[in-house]
């Protein structure tokens, strides 16, 4: 394990870079939901006015706010994403790496949606469960590139010890829904067992 309060590689981390190109130009306010130990709201804290990480997980939360204590622009709050009162079309920017399949998806999905202001941009990172011989064959074709970006990345392998979940929805089923809520959004399945749903709410 590395140290949190640098820069470290996971499945997860892997994706940032999805996040980070669909923040908009001149990004006011931008939440990360889910944000664990803070290392994206740090990566986006360059490219927003302000950036606030929600994060059900005191001991995460702790830790994000400790790790960030020389960023002046973020802030870190104590909340699971359906008990949070989130202001209605207020964000420029909403982002969620590997959280919600630890909530209802389509409530999660439904209330960042709402947080994102006209014009604004909304970005899920997830994962998703084998739902038949395609998805099976999609996710052996993704050991290789496992392998080869573990090895790559082994001095820089990292897990925040952020609480973990089996996702309950298949590819398919996240697609469709996620399509039915966020109508021309683009769904993308990648090779590390991740999908990316990327959606710009209309003016």
């Amino acid at each position: 394990m590395v140290t949190m309060t640098g820069d470290y590689w996971n499945h997860n981390t892997h994706y940032h870079g999805v996040v980070l190109r669909n923040v908009p130009r001149g990004c006011g306010e931008a939440l990360d939901v889910g944000c664990g130990d803070g290392l994206l709201v740090r990566r986006l804290a360059p490219r927003a006015a302000h950036v606030t990480g929600l994060d059900r997980s005191p001991d995460m939360v702790a830790e994000a706010a400790r790790s960030s204590g020389g960023v002046g622009n973020v802030d870190f709050v104590e909340a699971g994403l359906l008990e949070y009162d989130l202001p209605e079309d207020f964000y420029d920017f909403v982002c969620s790496v590997a959280a919600i399949h630890h909530m209802d998806f389509a409530k999660g999905l439904t209330a960042m949606r709402g947080a994102v202001r006209p014009g604004g941009t909304l970005v899920v990172i997830g994962l998703a469960n084998n739902g038949g011989p395609r998805d099976r064959a999609h996710a052996a074709a993704g050991l290789p590139a496992h392998y080869f970006h573990r090895l790559r990345n082994r001095r820089r392998a990292g897990d925040p010890d952020a609480p973990v979940m089996d996702p309950d929805m298949t590819w398919g089923e996240v697609r469709d829904e996620a399509l039915r809520l966020l109508p021309g959004a683009a769904f993308r399945k990648h090779l590390l067992w991740r999908y990316s749903l990327v959606w710009r709410k209309p003016r």
